[in-house]
């Protein structure tokens, strides 16, 4: 281990560069689209309240798509509810996988509280609902009253409620994920339309032989899974089946994983090539093999996710919100069974369903398996569940027509309403607060997922700051990377600013892109053997251009070391099995690229700006002082 000395701070520039996961574009995505969603459904309201017939004329207008003697013909109402929608049952299958393979989920012992949670979300509203309808034709619309709109859910969530750690949104979105996989099942099993045995079997045919030669055959062509997907779509929507399941189950069948350090030097290396000698034929092999070091599952999201944040399911809301409202469908609607039962159901059920699942695995294991925030967060999550816009619209229509259709309509905008101000007024309440109080009801008492594969050791790392601080930043940084540089200085303010914060910086020198990385590396662990790794540390990131091997003499020598150990240091290599332990504990904790953050063991995701980890330390340090 060096000396933890403190070397002087070189300035107080900072930066604000993001570093994006796809997350935080989903939760990011999602708070813009749920003002583009709310205007759409504004819009839907207000043309149907001034002109019915001309919105009811325009959706109902028949789209027909032929080829030879067989074709689709249906309104395009349908061409959007059964059409287009499959795009965002796709994006909601990518998310689902993606947490299955990186979020939350990947420690599949997480995976008991969530499903719980989304089970128990569903089954109270049901319940709820088919108390007030029993008896009643309008039982038979169930499932209308069951689904969280993930999207608008989590725009609103991150409107209302800023002040929630950004933990409970990913619990929420977890347990909505739960709730999109079984509304499926429910609009597949019970919404469908009288089965048609030989198009199902086809659907399932096509279905199988694109796994065959995707899996089997490892038959990456994304033109073509898309159009068995398509294929596998048009059989379903013969069959009777609702075709949206398609695109959910293509999503969870589309891996996830980070870029691995292999596949982005193999990168580089094809992009030296085209930048060597710019033909054609090179340009496509860097472009394909920048494309696979990143996973289809992200490369789908980027591609689709917008489109159905912006523009799918907004144009949905266009076509199905919009109803006649005067004071008799008012009076009528708010005495109307389907009415009243979605609304309690997700003003009531949703947040009881969700918090009294949560409360009783928890209680059930004794405390061994707790939710990852506090029950304020785990309330105001329940609460603005009772979200159900999307699914819950295309459940209706499936369900319902004429009256009864607009009576659900009105319930559910009025839940959706009604969910957004009680989630708000739970936020401030909770914003009120005594500090100590507020924190444990925000972020819990559950430990972390802890990403980083090897903890720090006193004893072998270089460290930072007070050796007993309750929060430890790890950096994972290259001396030659200009981002690293960049990010020094805001590391510097922090440890200023938190008295109670250590530092670690581990090497990973990225050969294929900074040449002079690993002889930079190996000449601070040359100064750290004689007790001067911060000095020499500083005086790299001050100097990036300029990490040749007399430059470093040089650094070598205005520190004071002794040039001839130095020298025969660097030589022998002797840091350079260090380094390597350091790259192995980078690979082994899915670090790939520099800087890379870990804060108390947790990769950081997100912006490295003095205001973004100033953040993550007061999160990290609340969660340390209430499961100590």
């Amino acid at each position: 281990m060096s000396a933890p000395r403190q070397a002087p701070f070189l300035g107080e520039t900072t930066w604000a560069r993001r570093f994006e996961t796809p997350l935080r574009e989903f939760l990011r995505t999602e708070t813009g689209s749920a003002a583009v969603l709310l205007a759409a459904t504004l819009a839907a309201l207000v043309w149907a309240n001034v002109d019915l017939p001309s919105y009811e004329g325009l959706w109902r207008t028949s789209l027909s798509v032929r080829l030879g003697d067989a074709g689709i013909s249906q309104d395009l109402r349908h061409w959007v509810n059964n059409g287009l929608m499959t795009l965002f049952f796709l994006v909601v299958g990518l998310e689902a996988r993606r947490e299955f393979d990186m979020g939350e989920l990947r420690d599949r012992r997480r995976l008991v509280l969530p499903v719980a949670a989304g089970v128990g979300g569903m089954l109270v509203p049901i319940a709820i609902y088919l108390a007030l309808n029993a008896g009643e034709p309008s039982a038979h619309g169930w499932g209308a009253a069951m689904s969280t709109d993930t999207a608008f859910a989590m725009g609103v969530l991150a409107l209302v409620a800023s002040r929630f750690p950004a933990r409970a949104r990913t619990y929420i979105l977890t347990v909505t994920v739960v709730d999109d996989l079984v509304a499926l099942c429910v609009i597949a099993i019970f919404y469908s339309e009288r089965v048609r045995v030989p198009a199902l079997l086809a659907a399932i045919a096509i279905f199988a032989a694109m796994l065959l030669l995707k899996y089997r055959a490892r038959v990456r062509n994304g033109l073509m899974v898309a159009g068995f997907g398509v294929a596998a779509w048009a059989a379903l929507q013969a069959s009777g089946v609702e075709p949206v399941v398609i695109g959910l189950a293509m999503g969870l069948l589309t891996y996830a994983s980070p870029a691995t350090r292999g596949d982005l030097e193999r990168a580089s290396d094809l992009f030296r090539l085209f930048r060597e000698q710019p033909t054609a034929e090179l340009a496509r092999s860097a472009s394909a093999g920048v494309a696979k070091a990143v996973s289809p599952n992200h490369r789908l999201q980027q591609l689709y996710h917008p489109w159905t944040s912006y523009v799918i399911v907004p144009l949905f809301a266009l076509a199905n919100a919009g109803i006649a409202i005067d004071g008799g469908f008012v009076a009528r609607a708010l005495t109307s069974p389907v009415t009243l039962g979605i609304m309690a159901a997700y003003i009531a059920g949703k947040p009881a369903g969700i918090v009294g699942a949560t409360w009783l695995v928890t209680r059930l294991s004794r405390g061994r398996v707790r939710p990852p925030v506090g029950w304020a967060a785990i309330a105001g999550g329940g609460t603005i569940a009772g979200i159900g816009f999307t699914v819950s619209l295309l459940i209706a229509t499936l369900a319902f027509d004429g009256e009864r259709l607009e009576e659900a309509k009105f319930g559910i905008l009025a839940a959706a309403l009604c969910a957004s101000v009680i989630t708000w007024v739970i936020s401030r309440v909770t914003a009120g607060l005594p500090a100590a109080l507020r924190a444990r009801v925000l972020y819990g008492t559950a430990e972390s997922i802890v990403d980083l594969a090897f903890p720090v050791d006193p004893d072998r790392d270089h460290l930072r700051g007070p050796l007993e601080a309750p929060v430890t930043v790890v950096e994972y940084g290259d001396f030659e990377c200009p981002y690293c540089g960049l990010a020094e200085p805001v590391v510097r303010e922090l440890l200023a600013g938190h008295g109670d914060v250590r530092y670690v910086w581990r090497h990973l020198p990225l050969h294929d892109v900074h040449p002079s990385a690993q002889l930079a590396a190996e000449a601070s662990e040359a100064a750290a053997l004689q007790g001067a790794f911060w000095e020499m540390h500083d005086a790299l990131l001050e100097h990036q251009g300029r990490l040749l091997l007399p430059h470093l003499v040089g650094y070598a020598e205005s520190i004071g070391l002794d040039l001839d150990r130095f020298r025969r240091d660097l030589k022998e290599h002797s840091g350079a099995a260090r380094i390597a332990e350091d790259v192995d504990s980078a690979d082994l904790s899915g670090v790939s690229g520099t800087p890379t953050f870990f804060v108390n063991g947790r990769r950081h995701h997100g912006a490295y700006d003095i205001a973004t980890l100033s953040a993550a330390v007061r999160a990290a340090r609340a969660r340390a002082a209430l499961v100590s």
